[in-house]
């Protein structure tokens, strides 16, 4: 099984060279890509220094973050990607023990994992929550598109996932209409229509939080209108299985009027903190949704544990 890691840069090189570092030293030989959305900084002299080391696409024209990641992809020859920003950057056995979960579980077409976020200091701030309490899990077709509605998957950003070539091509790749702000989730919700998922319980990728990472661009409102844009695609796809119990997506809606209430809370918005948790805040549904997101993530989806893996750990 080969893997392609597609790093994705622009104006960046202080930070894309660690983020190249951590790919081109993986414990599992692997393809790496370098993306670059038509930098004007030192990025091209940099990549090309590394010579065969490093397959180098660059933009001609500044295209977007979406576009760049499609156009890495395009030069891959893997059968599994990786994805990676310029400002993260991956464990040194995060292929290898990703491939290992992987072949166990043929019908897989994504895999995520625990990410740590650290600041400019690579200092860890916190983590991403695990997945029940094994090392690694399949998660069925017919629950990841629940899971994900609800938040009890934690697929998340770029730098904790990789999916298979094939399906990622059969999607048409991201959507560059959402450039940025959840063009990964959109992806991610698209890819798994095509086979099932696995998570690793285990830290294997760095996010870096701080001012300069591209979501930071986007006000509260706007992360939420794309929020619940996201959902609102998902939402048809959840699987029958799983309708008795489905919240109406007009409370779906009100929860995350609420979480961002509190992501502008946390900026000290509180103009906005006060107008959108007075939208929401005064629906029991709400806080039901809420509650299960809060409380059953680790129990909701202990499905099927890839018990041959543990021989690996």
């Amino acid at each position: 099984m080969k893997f392609s890691i597609v790093i994705t840069t622009y104006n960046r090189v202080s930070l894309l060279r660690r983020a190249v570092d951590s790919a081109i030293n993986q414990t599992i030989p692997c393809e790496v890509i370098v993306a670059d959305d038509c930098s004007t900084d030192d990025t091209q002299v940099y990549v090309e220094s590394l010579g065969d080391r490093v397959i180098y696409h660059r933009n001609q024209v500044n295209q977007g973050h979406a576009a760049t990641v499609n156009a890495g992809v395009k030069q891959a020859s893997g059968e599994w990607i990786k994805f990676l920003d310029d400002d993260d950057y991956l464990a040194d056995n995060c292929i290898e023990e990703m491939a290992k979960a992987i072949a166990f579980c043929p019908s897989a077409v994504i895999c995520s994992c625990v990410a740590a976020q650290v600041n400019e200091h690579e200092v860890e701030l916190s983590r991403t929550p695990q997945l029940g309490h094994g090392l690694a899990f399949s998660v069925p077709q017919a629950d990841i598109h629940y899971g994900m509605l609800l938040e009890l998957l934690p697929f998340g950003t770029p730098v904790q996932v990789a999916c298979s070539r094939d399906a990622f091509c059969k999607t048409g790749g991201w959507d560059s209409q959402l450039d940025a702000n959840c063009d990964d989730i959109d992806s991610w919700l698209r890819i798994v229509q095509f086979g099932d998922a696995i998570f690793l319980n285990q830290c294997l990728a760095y996010r870096t939080i701080w001012p300069g990472a591209y979501n930071h661009k986007f006000a509260v409102s706007k992360r939420l209108d794309t929020n619940i844009l996201i959902k609102e695609k998902i939402y048809p796809l959840v699987h029958k299985n799983h309708h008795n119990h489905l919240p109406k997506m007009e409370d779906i809606k009100k929860y995350l009027i609420l979480h961002w209430a509190f992501v502008a809370l946390k900026q000290k918005n509180f103009v906005v903190f006060l107008r959108m948790f007075y939208q929401s805040a005064f629906s029991l549904m709400v806080w039901k949704i809420l509650l299960t997101i809060i409380f059953c993530r680790n129990l909701h989806f202990q499905n099927k544990l890839i018990t041959k893996s543990v021989l690996y750990y």
